[in-house]
């Protein structure tokens, strides 16, 4: 398999490990969701180490290693986007995120949505059409940023919640929302597979402040970020730049 089969490969059989244990442990809530972590953290390492053993590895639920930094090809995996949601029996809005950095920039990346039985990978990504109507952004169901709010009132935006980052950004690659904009704190494995994937659709991708988004740094937080149909970046980060 090339990188994009690998990310996507890995992408979609986490998430069917998954599945399994969220229909079979008979757990749920923290416990599943922290158990779900470890499980898909488990075999996407172990996957890594035997298709790609030369390569750094950036994991949510791993130690970090300065190792990575002088690495040309560095892997960041969410192994389970949206734990909280995972552990709601019925939400589907939870994802696994495999992203291959490479010498400066994001190169194959997946994110697998399990529920909906879909995986977006940079080497098929395509931004679905959009329908009539305002703005609509994606933003974070349990701590919307004060900046959504502000691209709400400003813009007359339609705010539609929902959990995971990679559901989020997928929805807009769908074409189901026209962004997705987030303020609160996040860290590099939230949104580097999703980030990738958007961009090879297409989409605009940066900062609030519409800086690049840079990954595989030192401090691996990256706190903000903008995800949209290109149409409306302007008028979106002419708001976000204030905020």
């Amino acid at each position: 398999m090339n990188d994009a089969e690998l990310a996507a490969h890995l992408a979609v059989e986490a998430g069917k490990l998954l599945k399994t244990l969220r229909a079979d442990s008979g757990l749920h809530g923290w416990e599943l969701g922290k158990k779900g972590d470890r499980l898909s953290d488990d075999y996407l390492l172990d996957q890594l180490a035997i298709e790609r053993p030369n390569d750094a590895v950036l994991s949510e639920e791993s130690a970090d290693s300065e190792d990575r930094l002088t690495s040309e090809r560095v892997w960041i995996i969410d192994p389970l986007d949206g734990t909280r949601e995972f552990g709601i029996l019925g939400r589907p809005d939870w994802a696994v995120h495999v992203a291959l950095w490479e010498s400066g920039s994001l190169s194959a990346c997946a994110v697998s949505q399990p529920d909906i039985c879909e995986v977006y990978s940079t080497a098929d990504a395509v931004l679905g059409p959009r329908t009539d109507g305002p703005l609509r952004i994606v933003c974070s169901a349990s701590r919307p940023p004060a900046v959504v709010v502000r691209l709400r009132d400003e813009l007359g935006a339609e705010l539609i919640p929902m959990g995971s980052a990679g559901a989020k950004a997928m929805a807009v690659l769908r074409g189901d929302a026209d962004a997705y904009v987030h303020g609160g704190g996040q860290w590099e494995w939230d949104s580097a597979a999703p980030v990738g994937v958007a961009l090879a659709a297409g989409l605009h991708c940066s900062r609030l402040d519409a800086s690049p988004l840079l990954y595989n740094q030192p401090y691996p937080y990256l706190p903000d970020l903008v995800i949209c149909r290109p149409e409306f970046a302007e008028q979106i980060l002419a708001v976000t730049r204030r905020h």
